[in-house]
């Protein structure tokens, strides 16, 4: 087992079990992490790393973060928000997409924001929910439930329900409609507010590097082609790469291959358009890391 240096190792704080759990590991070992089965501990030394994972609640990582427990951690924005953590918010990572909402019964009397007032909301986002109220002038009654709580306007414990949503499938389950979404989460890479050492500081900087190079290869696509080389003005304008091409020439005169990165989102109208301009032969592969 590595020792770890105090002074340049980091502890990073990741959920133990749930919707973030894998993403973030995957992460993790997208990155080079290389670590055993967490599965078998709360507490995961990094084989290749200076850094040890501690695998807990994701309600408990903006205090351990804060308290500089963990140095780092990967949690929901919704849960930082909620627990208004003194912590740094470093990277937005694009998963564990959610929002907050405010829902209502479909067939009830709640309509628009207006119609809140004086309700009785369920929630366990009191904070966030408290807060948005406040903001709008909106008199509530906020009733904290730890679970269940798209189930509390059925079981009257509540008119309405302000609660995380994802695709909004269990709130038409339990016949509710959203009326207005309170806060947009996503996972946020966290780091602690306490001092830290100019080791651990680099250490961090190199782990952001690297992850901006993983999500940039995620969402990318390297794309090879030949085309006539009359085509290449019109294939430059239509490529969206990050930098020029790279173009060589092929053995048939006249022939060249072009080199270059799209973004997946893009990649089948792009290829289209690069057909109708000549190209032939095109393959996509994918990137495992990319840094610009």
């Amino acid at each position: 087992m590595r020792t770890l240096d105090s002074n340049t190792s980091l502890r990073i704080a990741v959920q133990k079990s749930g919707r973030l759990t894998d993403k973030t590991l995957n992460l993790l070992e997208g990155i080079g992490f290389r670590f055993d089965d967490y599965k078998r501990s709360m507490l995961v030394q990094c084989r290749n790393f200076d850094v040890e994972l501690l695998l807990i609640r994701d309600d408990d990582i903006p205090e351990y973060v804060e308290d500089g427990v963990c140095d780092l951690g990967f949690v929901g924005g919704n849960v930082t928000a909620e627990d208004q953590a003194d912590v740094t918010v470093l990277y937005g990572l694009d998963y564990g997409v959610c929002r907050l909402s405010i829902a209502a019964p479909k067939n009830g009397s709640i309509k628009k924001l207006e119609d809140f007032s004086g309700k009785k909301i369920a929630t366990s986002y009191p904070n966030l929910t408290q807060a948005f109220f406040d903001k709008k002038g909106i008199e509530v009654e906020i009733t904290t439930l730890s679970g269940a709580v798209e189930i509390a306007p059925r079981l009257e414990v509540a008119d309405a329900v302000s609660d995380l949503v994802s695709s909004g499938n269990t709130l038409k389950a339990n016949g509710l409609i959203e009326i207005e979404t309170i806060y947009e989460s996503e996972t946020e890479l966290i780091r602690t507010n306490k001092p830290l050492s100019d080791g651990k500081k680099k250490l961090i900087d190199k782990i952001i590097q690297r992850i901006e190079g993983y999500q940039k290869a995620e969402r990318s696509r390297y794309i090879m082609m030949n085309a006539p080389e009359d085509a290449i003005p019109k294939i430059r304008k239509i490529i969206p790469s990050l930098k020029s091409p790279t173009i060589v020439p092929l053995a048939d005169e006249g022939m060249v291959a072009i080199h270059t990165v799209v973004p997946i989102n893009t990649f089948w109208q792009v290829m289209e358009q690069l057909k109708e301009a000549g190209a032939s032969g095109i393959v996509m592969l994918p990137i495992e890391s990319m840094i610009t």
